[in-house]
């Protein structure tokens, strides 16, 4: 975090996420409370349901580890609507620099198995995979299997 806890009193909308800090951050959670006060969203995500919970506008619970799929769901939500300040974007990030909606993708398939067929001979053989495979990892394979031959008998 680059901002300090009281630039929460300025927040439009708080999203917590996997985090309780009415808990473990009361500090934090003051400005929270004041932020709500003057009108703020209060967003939390988590599984479990905290005292942060508690005083949220919007409780989303979910499962464990689909943290990554919500938050993409949002981030394509906001931009479906436009729901994102244009000016901030434009003038305070890279957005500007980002590639535009013409840009025709990779090549194809075809033309990079070309590509590395012409380069190594062959699209299956990497340089240096041959000579990973004598570097005598066989033999020391060989003998860790034999261990446990041994020792399940």
């Amino acid at each position: 975090m680059t901002n300090h806890w009281i630039d929460f009193k300025n927040a439009d909308v708080i999203l917590v996420m996997g985090a309780n800090p009415a808990s473990n951050h009361p500090i934090s959670m003051k400005w929270v409370m004041r932020a709500r006060e003057k009108g703020a969203k209060l967003i939390v995500v988590d599984p479990r349901f905290t005292q942060t919970a508690a005083k949220a506008d919007l409780y989303a619970p979910m499962r464990s580890g689909t943290d990554i799929a919500f938050l993409g769901g949002m981030i394509k939500y906001i931009l479906d609507n436009k729901l994102y300040f244009k000016d901030y974007v434009v003038n305070y990030t890279n957005a500007p620099f980002l590639v535009n909606a013409d840009f025709k993708g990779p090549v194809s398939s075809t033309a990079c198995s070309r590509a590395m067929t012409t380069r190594h001979g062959s699209t299956t053989k990497r340089p240096g995979a041959t000579r990973w495979a004598r570097t005598g990892s066989r033999k020391r394979t060989r003998r860790f299997r034999a261990r446990i031959v041994r020792s399940s008998s």
